[in-house]
């Protein structure tokens, strides 16, 4: 990244950053969007329950993965600083953070799966192929939890484009392991569902050994010196990753739990509701990828300027970057509307199911515009490392306004099933609110400051 002077500067390297990142996410979406789309192309049972452990697996996921992204923002703010000697230390003691997590996520797992799953009361075959995609995913949780620190380090650097390519080449192989182990092809045996789980994992063992050779090897980053010599643990510098990134991970895993809790909710309906639901909330997720995207631009490039001092420079990316959402929200709406049995088709041959997505995915329209809205507000104030306010914001959204009000009207309304997704919209418009006067206010404090606060990294 580059100090820039004008908003024509600033959209150019905004842009620069953003689009790889874009594609990333996508693109590590898509292996998720992939097993759920040929798991389905196999039985509903097989949609079902790679979605039920998709929906299980994606808040523990995303939330733990969100402690570990804390290395972005504190990366960007010492480059910014111009503190790069710092730089290998905060990475190495964020693997470490990585692997104890991942340890702590396979012994809660062992003990704690059967029982989600039990509580679920799902049919027999659903019970066994969402419990045994969720094992084969486990065998690639250290390395994912590992590359999401040094994938962290790079996007910090604002070098977006080299996950990006990592990630694109890597998409193509779960997909052609995915149809191999899905439906029996190439001489394995038929796994359906389960064969997804497989899949992943060995595609984020692929992705970390690339990483690494990335890392050790191109002259960008090898000036940092990460692996150059072994650094033992600091658990002062553990401590301010986690004082940082816990409240991140668990303003996604509020954010993204309440899924989970709504499919759990949503096991009294049958198996096509389920699955419907579940191919309408995959869609709606592809569709987040945007907001998300651009709140990770805003946390690195707000976090560079904040780093540098540059109050101004801060505050006009955030612009940028929440116009960018609502813009891009706007035609994905439209997108989402006149294609909507298009993409409903793309789930199930059943038409019972495809009937059900279609209206499902109405409810996704709307649920995408208020994301735009929320999700950058929450990249801009990661960039500024004000994270807790974030964290109360999602709490209230989701699990005091969202998910209660849609049990009721679920349960006690004639809306059954949709009556969950009107809660959700809900939740998240609430949510948009909070994080909007918030960003406001720290701003307008900023610009009585002469300098904005930044937070000692190490």
């Amino acid at each position: 990244m580059k100090q820039t002077h004008t908003y024509r500067d600033k959209i150019r390297q905004f842009i620069s950053i953003l689009l790889p990142i874009l594609i990333t996410q996508i693109s590590l979406f898509l292996m998720l969007f992939f097993d759920t789309v040929m798991s389905g192309q196999a039985s509903p049972s097989d949609l079902a329950g790679v979605a039920i452990g998709s929906s299980i697996w994606t808040p523990v996921n995303t939330g733990l993965t969100g402690i570990l992204i804390a290395i972005t923002p504190i990366v960007a703010q010492l480059i910014g600083a111009k503190r790069e000697d710092k730089v290998a230390h905060v990475v190495f003691q964020g693997m470490y953070v990585g692997l104890v997590i991942a340890v702590v996520v396979l012994i809660c797992g062992y003990f704690a799966l059967n029982p989600i799953l039990e509580v679920m009361k799902l049919e027999d075959e659903v019970h066994r192929i969402a419990h045994d995609f969720l094992v084969a995913l486990s065998i690639g949780i250290v390395p994912l939890f590992i590359y999401t620190v040094l994938r962290s380090f790079i996007d910090a650097l604002g070098r977006t484009r080299v996950t990006m390519v990592i990630t694109l080449c890597s998409l193509p192989i779960n997909v052609v392991l995915n149809y191999m182990w899905i439906y029996g092809k190439g001489g394995f045996p038929k796994l359906g569902g389960v064969g997804a789980g497989y899949a992943s994992a060995v595609t984020h063992w692929l992705i970390l050994i690339i990483f690494l050779l990335v890392v050790n090897r191109n002259k960008a980053f090898k000036k940092f010196q990460i692996f150059a010599k072994w650094y033992k643990p600091h658990w002062q510098t553990w401590k301010e990753q986690l004082k940082l990134g816990v409240p991140i991970g668990f303003s996604i895993f509020f954010e993204t739990s309440v899924f989970a809790g709504v499919t759990i909710l949503m096991s009294q309906f049958n198996t096509n509701t389920i699955a419907a639901h579940q191919a309408a909330l995959n869609f709606a997720s592809l569709l987040y990828m945007v907001p998300l995207s651009i709140a990770m631009a805003l946390t690195i490039t707000i976090g560079f300027e904040v780093g540098a001092l540059r109050k101004k420079d801060a505050t006009q990316y955030s612009i940028i970057g929440i116009i960018s959402a609502v813009m891009m929200s706007v035609f994905c709406g439209v997108l989402l509307f006149f294609l909507n049995n298009e993409i409903a088709g793309l789930y199930s041959q059943d038409k019972t199911v495809i009937e059900l997505t279609k209206v499902f995915l109405y409810y996704a329209l709307f649920f995408q515009l208020f994301d735009a809205i929320a999700a950058p507000i929450q990249g801009a104030l990661r960039g500024y490392k004000d994270v807790n306010i974030t964290l109360i914001a999602t709490l209230v959204a989701y699990w005091i306004v969202g998910l209660p009000l849609g049990y009721v009207l679920a349960n006690f309304t004639s809306l059954e099933a949709y009556g969950y997704w009107i809660g959700l919209i809900s939740g998240i418009g609430t949510g948009a609110i909070i994080l909007s006067v918030r960003l406001i206010k720290m701003q307008r404090n900023n610009s009585n400051q002469s300098h904005p606060t930044v937070t000692k990294s190490v």
